[in-house]
């Protein structure tokens, strides 16, 4: 996992993106992985690069990582690939798999057992995207880094 500063030579600072991405393999221990991924990327972004990244943007990045890598590990077999993007006060969180169904969030049943991930991603994040590619699909969460009240009127639907 390698991650750093991309872009023109004449980017502004403030403009930097920082980005990692990790291919998982699709077995039990992909999840644990890549929630310890996210969580390393943001805490080296924030200690190393100097990224405004607070404890309430790591806690809800694993908790979006865990959701989005455990609904592709169940719904399509292969390998998950994920990339983290800081693009100035966002994090991107940006899942693939092999699976070309776009997931649909299902009503609130709290009588429901499971299937309340995507719920919950759309609960926490400023924005959601889910996308056909070629193969498979991408779904796109986006992640505030710093706690800023007001933030939970702007979110997107898949």
């Amino acid at each position: 996992m390698g991650s750093g500063p991309v872009g023109e030579d004449d980017t502004a600072a403030d403009a930097r993106v920082l980005q990692t991405a990790v291919a998982l393999e699709g077995d039990g221990a992909c999840i644990a992985q890549a929630r310890h991924l996210a969580a390393g990327f943001l805490v080296d972004a924030r200690s190393g690069q100097g990224v405004p990244v607070s404890q309430r943007a790591v806690d809800l990045t694993q908790l979006v990582v865990s959701e989005l890598v455990t609904n592709a590990r169940k719904y399509a077999p292969g390998p998950v690939l994920m990339e983290l993007r800081i693009m100035g006060e966002v994090l991107e969180v940006v899942v693939w798999d092999s699976d070309p169904v776009l997931p649909v969030a299902r009503a609130s049943d709290a009588g429901r057992v499971g299937q309340h991930g995507l719920e919950i991603v759309m609960a926490v994040a400023q924005g959601v995207e889910a996308r056909r590619e070629p193969v498979g699909k991408r779904i796109t969460a986006r992640i505030a880094l710093a706690d800023v009240p007001g933030l939970a009127g702007t979110r997107d639907k898949p």
